[in-house]
């Protein structure tokens, strides 16, 4: 079970958005330009897969994984295209501390999210549907299908809670143009 949170959620960011949208290579490229004193931190996920060296990741074993959750190390967690992903309770303590947290999440994880965090932002990094296609052939992790499926999915619509403030990034230009907008979002 899952403990109460200790914050409302005020400075966390919750981003989300199809894969192959850029949302790791957005959050590498804010790690790399924050200052040493900057308030902000950008949370690691753990997954149920092999760690890219492109995300900030921790690789559990799916028994691993449930253990942490009965555990209650888990503040969120989801499942997404047969893996496992969660965010550390680690972050509510940083929240209590007034730094601004930035999480890596999933459009169909937002309702439960803020429902335990009603004051965070969600961040929704989208690209056109061509430069979409062309990232995930790139990648090489899936088949024609896979990314035909992935591309439909990035269309459709997401649960949007009442009174959940989102704010959408066009991440298909250039990379510095998103991370600027990002960080002006977060220093806001």
């Amino acid at each position: 079970m899952t403990p109460a949170a200790p914050t409302d959620g005020h400075g966390l960011f919750y981003v989300m958005g199809p894969s192959g949208s850029g949302k790791d290579s957005l959050l590498r490229a804010l790690r790399d330009r924050l200052a040493p004193s900057e308030p902000v931190v950008i949370a690691h996920r753990y997954i149920t897969r092999a760690a890219d060296a492109n995300e900030a990741s921790v690789a559990l074993t799916a028994d691993e994984f449930h253990r942490r959750i009965d555990l209650g190390c888990l503040a969120m967690h989801w499942q997404s295209h047969g893996l496992r992903y969660g965010v550390g309770v680690e972050i509510e303590q940083w929240l209590a501390r007034g730094l601004k947290v930035i999480v890596n999440g999933s459009r169909e994880y937002l309702p439960d999210a803020a429902a335990r965090y009603p004051k965070l932002c969600a961040v929704h990094v989208r690209v056109r549907p061509e430069v979409l296609a062309a990232r995930l052939r790139q990648r090489g992790r899936e088949s024609e299908d896979a990314i035909a499926g992935r591309l439909a999915r990035a269309t459709q619509p997401f649960a949007v809670p009442d009174g959940c403030r989102v704010v959408e990034i066009d991440n298909s230009g250039a990379l510095s143009d998103s991370v600027e907008r990002f960080a002006r979002l977060v220093a806001g």
